[in-house]
């Protein structure tokens, strides 16, 4: 089978097509013939090194976490009504750059009649993370809610989430006018470019100097911490990442002062029993009834890996990235 390998840590041309040994199930695992890799930022993180030393793989290995595709083989103990099935599912961080993945099948997921692979796909990491947060945020119909990187995939989905929620005000945050236009389309009752210096001040007015009840930074540094600075009393401020590189410097004593709550979503909140499962599934359920529309903005196939986690670095993306073998 064809699959992207890292041979050593370093600049995208690192990723590199070359042909592996097709896998074959274990027990309790199944083989899915791939036809849709989610790319991430995460992605990109590791692929350069930058992700903690403790728990990086060593080179060279077959990067990516997220796939779609058809079942093809089941591994002993598998019920084998799983053949021919239309799935997506996570390879525990690595292997996904790849024709053919062996999974474990219990942490497979039908894909519901009615969405193709590529948006069940598009729905896996950053559905499940959209649709925790938001539940995090406990956001309240007329809430004012603030959207960081509202044109990526986690941002896009956020801003389909507020309005479904009835927020009073979806604010939406970003960079490139063509960014703030897609989240217009999506329900963005106000764009802000966070590129200008004055973008705090254009949300405030918005708000009528009221402030904003709940606020997704995934962006963090300045940019996150002028959101802080614009939360309304008892709002909610949910950080999920810091793709700046920098967390927002917040004190203990601000929060308390403020009465604010601030909320980190991560690996301990979403690795609780059956809270991952129960993300993924609601996110794949409003998908299906057409509610949630994840935004797949570009697709390259297999072999541009590199060139696909370049347009990732540059900022040149909209939603979701996918592979496509």
């Amino acid at each position: 089978m064809r699959a992207v390998r890292l041979r050593e840590y370093g600049p995208p041309e690192v990723l590199v097509q070359e042909e592996l040994p097709d896998p074959l199930p274990g027990v309790g695992q199944v083989v899915v013939d791939v036809a849709a890799i989610g790319v991430n930022f995460a992605d990109t993180m590791l692929r350069s090194g930058r992700t903690a030393s403790a728990t990086r793989p060593r080179p060279p290995f077959v990067p990516g976490n997220e796939v779609g595709g058809v079942v093809s083989a089941v591994g002993e103990g598998v019920d084998a009504g799983l053949l021919s099935r239309r799935v997506i599912t996570g390879t525990g961080g690595t292997g996904g750059y790849a024709e053919r993945v062996a999974v474990a099948a219990d942490g497979v997921f039908p894909v519901p009649e009615g969405l193709n692979i590529e948006t069940a796909v598009a729905l896996f990491a950053q559905g499940r993370t959209a649709v925790g947060v938001a539940r995090e945020a406990r956001i309240a119909p007329g809430d004012h809610v603030l959207v960081e990187a509202a044109a990526g995939g986690v941002g896009s989905l956020l801003v389909q989430i507020a309005r479904n929620a009835g927020a009073g005000m979806v604010i939406a945050a970003a960079r490139g006018t063509h960014k703030l236009a897609l989240a217009q389309r999506l329900g963005a009752d106000v764009t802000v470019d966070y590129g200008r210096a004055d973008w705090a001040d254009r949300v405030s007015d918005a708000t009528g100097g009221d402030g904003i009840d709940v606020a997704f930074d995934s962006v963090g540094g300045i940019i996150g911490r002028a959101a802080f600075d614009l939360l309304a009393g008892a709002g909610r401020f949910v950080v999920f990442g810091f793709s700046s590189g920098m967390p927002v410097d917040v004190t203990v004593a601000e929060v308390q002062r403020r009465g604010v709550t601030v909320i980190g979503f991560g690996p301990p909140r979403v690795g609780r029993p059956g809270y991952a499962h129960s993300l993924v599934s609601e996110a794949l359920a409003e998908a299906a009834a057409g509610r949630l529309i994840p935004v797949i903005g570009q697709t390259f196939p297999l072999d541009q890996a590199a060139a696909a986690h370049a347009a990732i670095e540059a900022r040149a993306t909209t939603g979701k990235t996918l592979l496509i073998p």
